[in-house]
């Protein structure tokens, strides 16, 4: 691989100047929000079933 050339640092400093200023908390985050909620319920129900399988298993090798 090797270490950045002198052309690379050129290019990232001019491309960091051209850069918007961020602003903490002023992302539109609705969709990672509602994808996240999506994976919570994804992993309770797959918990609950995996928990109720394991019960089920239980009560009938017993």
């Amino acid at each position: 691989m090797g270490y950045p050339t002198a052309e690379f640092e050129r290019k990232s400093a001019r491309d960091t100047q051209n850069m918007a200023e961020h602003k903490h908390g002023e992302m539109n985050i609705d969709v990672q929000e509602k994808t996240f909620d999506g994976f919570i319920k994804w992993v309770t129900y797959v918990a609950i079933a995996c928990i109720v399988l394991l019960l089920f298993i239980a009560a009938v090798n017993g």
